[in-house]
């Protein structure tokens, strides 16, 4: 071999002994990976309901004991947390009493909080569901509910017989209007002349002032004949019950309460997000965002719809939902006219997201709102 022909096989032997060490390091950081489990990981979890109400609030608390055992973690959890002070004090116990290395915080309200303390302890991972804010340790994240809400507009507009439509909300913010204006757009896509009632109780959960709003709602329409709800609240179920009407529910599917009237909900399903952004904050890859999510990601969604449902029913909403999958319609595509006779979106347009997220303080074509 001359000298020429040595050098090329140095060359040759060196490339190859530096891709095995390359592989060797990249199949280390993947063991590392793949171990992030091994150790025992305490999550905080901040909720301003109950951690069993049947709503919003457990569906947050069983998404993580649903992913528990698989991650090896444990859930440390304080319900029932007021907004302010309260929050910051309990993130505070849950990272330097309890060891937290991720915090969640779930409700719009503990924005503030979330991030003044995601400042204070750069160190701990926070997501923030309803947020919109991102630091480089704070993820906000929440699901095109409204896409859901469509649908089970579809199934109300096909069970009610009167046309006429009630909806107890908890504030009129950009995301209620958003639900509401969805909802009537999915019961008018089947019933064109139904009329959707719309009531506030300025709550998310209290049972007595949203019991009060759902009764008085009843009292001015005695022709509603369903009830839907964007409540922390199961009262606007309750009532509906009680007064021999159908509903929607919200939040998580609880058609066993109401086995007579329960139509279907628009639930969350939070255990996939959860489990990807508590690995990323094991593997030391978390980063902020904020993320809108859509419904063929599976964060939302209708429960199973129960046999108090129309007829076609089912037909009609897996019609809907082949639709959004394969993305030749959203809800809020063109022509849309307001509730004022407006043409808010032109036929060939649709709303933007920041439109959709911050700017919902119309309301569509069927909807009337009540003092």
């Amino acid at each position: 071999m001359n000298l020429s022909g040595a050098k090329k096989l140095v060359i040759l032997v060196g490339v190859i002994l530096a891709a095995i060490v390359i592989g060797m390091i990249f199949i280390e950081d993947e063991d590392v990976d793949t171990d992030v489990t091994a150790k025992t990981t305490n999550i905080g979890l901040i909720l301003t309901g109950s951690r069993d109400d049947r709503n919003f609030s457990q569906s947050h608390y069983d998404a993580l004991l649903g992913i528990k055992d698989e991650l090896n973690l444990n859930i440390v959890c304080r319900d029932e947390v007021e907004y302010g002070q309260d929050c910051l004090e309990a993130i505070r116990e849950l990272i330097e009493k309890e060891g937290c290395r991720l915090i969640i915080a779930a409700s719009f309200g503990f924005g503030d909080s979330v991030k003044e303390m995601a400042g204070l302890y750069p160190d701990i991972c926070f997501i923030h569901p309803s947020g919109t804010e991102r630091f480089i340790n704070l993820a906000c994240c929440y699901g095109r509910m409204y896409q859901a809400r469509y649908l089970s507009g579809i199934v109300a507009g096909l069970r009610t017989e009167s046309k006429e439509i009630g909806y107890v909300a908890a504030f009129p913010i950009s995301e209620v209007i958003r639900g509401i204006n969805a909802f009537t757009l999915g019961v008018r896509s089947v019933a064109p002349e139904a009329e959707v009632h719309v009531a506030y109780c300025d709550s998310w959960n209290d049972d007595g002032m949203t019991r009060e709003v759902s009764e008085k709602l009843l009292d001015q329409w005695p022709g509603i004949d369903i009830m839907a709800m964007h409540s922390d609240s199961l009262e606007p179920n309750r009532i509906a019950d009680q007064k021999g009407i159908y509903s929607v529910g919200y939040n998580k599917d609880n058609a066993g309460l109401f086995p007579d009237s329960y139509l279907t909900a628009c639930v969350w399903n939070w255990e996939d997000y959860y489990k990807e952004q508590i690995l990323n904050c094991l593997k030391g890859r978390f980063y902020g965002s904020v993320d809108w999510i859509g419904m063929e990601d599976g964060i939302v969604g209708l429960s199973e719809l129960t046999a108090n449902c129309g007829p076609g029913t089912e037909e009609a909403v897996e019609k809907a939902v082949k639709r959004f999958e394969n993305r030749s319609f959203d809800v809020f595509y063109g022509p849309i006219v307001d509730n004022k006779g407006v043409l808010r979106v032109p036929m060939g347009e649709s709303m933007s997201d920041d439109e959709m997220l911050n700017h919902f303080d119309w309301y569509v074509e069927g909807v009337s709102v009540e003092e």
